[in-house]
């Protein structure tokens, strides 16, 4: 069994299955199809990748080249392996993902520690700025239209709809706040949890 794969090493398939690359290549390609924006690059974070596919034998280093006096650079290619094991991991991850919670999700299991009036203000920022990410996505979708085919921004187009379900739910809940049809007292909930909790009730020798 294939080990499970993380989204960067994913991607590093991705691209090799295209062509051999060296990392910078990958940068690069990944900056100039907005990937970036959804792995959340970091410094180390396609090497440490590249690593562990190496170390999985699902890539191999092809050559090295040196520019001038540019560092020297590896390009790899992907093996039979690595094909294997990144179409398999994509259907899987399509049809059974695995559970998972978002940051925002969690953050609201907490909202009772916030009162309804402090609350509000909260919500009408994520309101504003899901307005902006959705602008800044449709805009981004538009620019590339006329170059990329729509399986290529799928992953957008997914993420500007969870985002507009996201936004109208927010807004229904701001409304529901403001009226005042839902709302909650911590200090109730509090003395109401450190209240001692009742009895179990006895079973008669009957039932035992």
């Amino acid at each position: 069994m294939t080990n499970e794969l993380n989204l960067w090493e994913l991607a590093v398939l991705t691209m090799l299955r295209e062509r051999p690359m060296h990392p910078y290549q990958m940068q690069r390609l990944l900056h100039l199809r907005h990937k970036d924006e959804l792995l959340a690059l970091r410094r180390g974070s396609l090497y440490h990748a590249i690593n562990r596919l190496l170390k999985l034998g699902l890539i191999e280093a092809a050559e090295k080249t040196r520019e001038g006096r540019r560092p020297e650079r590896t390009t790899y290619r992907i093996g039979p392996a690595g094909r294997k094991a990144l179409l398999q991991q994509v259907q899987d991850r399509i049809a059974l993902p695995p559970r998972e919670t978002s940051e925002f999700m969690a953050a609201l299991s907490f909202l009772v520690h916030l009162t309804p009036h402090e609350a509000i203000p909260k919500l009408e920022a994520r309101t504003e700025w899901l307005e902006k990410s959705i602008a800044d996505s449709e805009a981004t979708m538009a620019a590339l239209v006329a170059n990329v085919k729509r399986i290529n921004l799928i992953e957008t187009e997914y993420l500007c709809a969870m985002q507009r379900a996201e936004l109208a739910w927010i807004r229904k809940l701001l409304a529901e706040l403001r009226s005042g049809r839902f709302t909650w007292d911590l200090k109730t909930i509090l003395r109401e949890a450190k209240a001692p909790a009742g009895r179990e009730p006895r079973l008669s020798k009957e039932k035992l």
